[in-house]
């Protein structure tokens, strides 16, 4: 029996971590909407000064915005079709595992914010122990919207959500790596696919 869970615990933790670095998109937009008729966007700073998280953070996520949107034919404009805004939100994860064979599980929310990619406690992946026999791995779990809004009615039109955590925010580069692979997640779902009823 030793042999079985020697084998089958690495594997479900091999499992375990590779699901937590995914990214996992939602995405949400008005049918009503012909996205073909927008070619240029700026940033909506209104919106944009609302998020909290640090500036370095946002200078990052919007460096990641201004690369994918240029990779997708738009352009930067001061009269643009579409307005982008972002915001964030953040959840602990509490994990459970008991060393007689089982898992359990948990979630406690945090406040607004991505805290991350930062300073504090954000999508952090840190492993702690307790008693009897039980590991315990909290981490935190972000959201990164971006929101596609009408220029002209000023209306929502698009929003997308990435969710997932963060490896190791004390390196800068695979901070930097993981914000635009959030990002390219979510724009992936721009434009929606729109099936004719």
């Amino acid at each position: 029996m030793k042999k079985w869970k020697l084998f089958v615990l690495p594997v479900m933790a091999l499992l375990f971590l590779s699901s937590c670095v995914s990214v996992r998109v939602l995405a949400d937009y008005d049918r009503e909407t012909n996205f073909n008729t927008y070619k240029t966007y700026a940033f909506y700073k209104t919106g944009i000064d609302k998020a909290q998280i640090s500036d370095l953070d946002k200078k990052r996520i919007l460096k990641a915005i201004d690369a994918e949107m240029t990779s997708r034919g738009f352009t930067k404009s001061q009269d643009p079709d579409l307005l982008v805004s972002i915001f964030t939100k953040e959840r602990e994860q509490v994990d459970v595992y008991n060393n007689n064979f089982g898992w359990g599980g948990g979630f406690g929310w945090g406040g607004y914010g991505w805290g991350g990619f930062g300073w504090g406690n954000p999508w952090l992946w840190g492993p702690g122990y307790g008693w009897g026999g039980n590991n315990v791995s909290t981490r935190t779990e972000g959201s990164l919207y971006i929101d596609l809004i009408d220029n002209t009615n000023k209306e929502l039109v698009w929003q997308g959500r990435g969710v997932g955590t963060l490896n190791n925010t004390k390196n800068i580069e695979k901070k930097e790596e993981r914000i635009k692979e959030f990002v390219s997640e979510i724009l992936e779902a721009y434009p929606p696919a729109i099936v004719a009823n």
